[in-house]
């Protein structure tokens, strides 16, 4: 490998560095949005206002409402476990693109303009 070859090599390692951090941030984004969407779930207290307040209760904050206008899906353990599933899928994701970019970065540095070519 030639000592102009190294450099070019590195300027490529960059770009593909820089690419693979720009798709962690676009798994973040629907990370972000799936959690959100979990812990509203999980929280936010649903259905028909009842008394200025609303008549069904949130899975973690009260008590279970059996009530026929609190049949929600969306709000039964399975239909959670299964959104809570896919917010860590994508988490995951985001993480591995994440210090899959770092490493990059890192071994593109490593072989920057000073570095000594190695036979």
């Amino acid at each position: 490998m030639t000592a102009s070859a190294v450099p070019a090599q590195a300027e490529q390692e960059r770009r593909r560095a820089r690419r693979i951090e720009a798709w962690s941030i676009a798994w973040m984004l629907p990370a972000l949005a799936i959690w959100g969407w979990f812990a509203f779930l999980m929280l936010a207290d649903y259905g028909p206002e009842s008394g200025g307040r609303a008549l069904c209760r949130a899975p973690l904050v009260g008590p279970s409402s059996e009530g026929i206008a609190c049949r929600d899906e969306l709000r039964r353990w399975p239909a959670l476990l299964g959104i809570l599933a896919m917010a860590v899928i994508v988490t995951v994701t985001a993480a591995a693109t994440i210090v899959y970019a770092k490493v990059l970065s890192h071994l593109a540095h490593r072989d920057g303009p000073g570095a000594v070519p190695q036979d």
